[in-house]
């Protein structure tokens, strides 16, 4: 029962083949990853939204041909959503089946299970890659949950049994840090800070995804984000922002006006009217 962490053999391998997917890796975060799956410990990845925490994990699962499972927390996320839930519905139906002289079915057997994001890691055949994204939205519980769950890596389903992982994934969780998250959750995983790039790299990463913009058309884009991202704004743009107002530029003329293309890269009206009044990309 292990990660994929055999595949990978040092930071360097791991800038390398996320490079092949796509994804621009600096040295402190392949570093991060590799003690993740080599050490086989969960990954807690924190940073402002749009600087590219989920997609670390879609890069991973692409770079090890590893299968991606999602659970996207939300408040009140209990077991139903991320473990497991019952079929009622074709549980009905068996009932209903068996008073109309079928053959009773055991109405809490597997074949009425349903499975959800963390059972479907822990029963997945190959390797895979658990994105547990943004924790911070979940609540106490199940945060504590969740820290139970990744110690063991092993599920308690009353009617069945226990189900343990038949191969450990790799897991990466992320938090958008709208909370502080609990020491004990922090301290059975791996932590990396992730910032928004340097100019030079987001310049490289639109290069890498679009590569058929011109450098004028990567150069501008990513001057101008960095200029937003010196604003005091509600929303600052993410790398995500960045890619888009690059096509948006391919798809109209390159020398068009930043600012009539600001509701591209961003999504409050009050950060719109103030770059707007303040004219800092007027020369963009």
């Amino acid at each position: 029962m292990s990660m994929d962490g055999g595949r990978l053999t040092g930071p360097d391998d791991v800038v390398r083949v996320l490079s092949d997917v796509g994804y621009l890796a600096d040295r402190a975060l392949a570093t991060s990853v590799f003690l993740a799956a080599h050490l086989e410990q969960p990954l807690l990845l924190e940073g402002e939204a749009g600087v590219g925490k989920t997609e670390v994990a879609r890069a991973l699962a692409g770079a090890l041909d590893a299968r991606l499972i999602r659970l996207q927390c939300h408040e009140g996320i209990d077991l139903h959503h991320a473990v497991y839930d019952w079929d009622y519905g074709r549980q009905l139906l068996a009932i209903r089946a068996a008073e109309s002289g079928a053959e009773a079915r055991e109405l809490y057997g597997r074949e009425f299970l349903l499975q959800r994001p963390l059972l479907e890691a822990l029963e997945h055949d190959g390797p895979t890659v658990l994105l547990i994204d943004e924790i911070d939205r979940a609540d106490d519980e199940f945060e504590a949950f969740l820290l139970e769950f990744l110690s063991d890596f092993a599920i308690s389903i009353p009617e069945l049994g226990t189900v343990t992982a038949r191969r450990r994934p790799l897991v990466v969780l992320t938090s958008n840090r709208t909370r502080e998250l609990h020491d004990a959750l922090k301290r059975r995983c791996l932590y990396h800070w992730l910032d928004y790039p340097t100019q030079e790299r987001e310049a490289a990463i639109v290069r890498a995804r679009l590569p058929e913009a011109p450098e004028a058309v990567v150069q501008r884009v990513c001057a101008a984000v960095s200029l937003l991202r010196g604003e005091e704004l509600y929303k600052l743009p993410g790398v995500g922002e960045t890619l888009v107002w690059a096509r948006a530029l391919l798809a109209l003329d390159e020398d068009t006006d930043l600012q009539e293309t600001l509701g591209v890269a961003l999504k409050v009206r009050e950060d719109i009217d103030r770059v707007v009044a303040t004219g800092v990309l007027a020369d963009a």
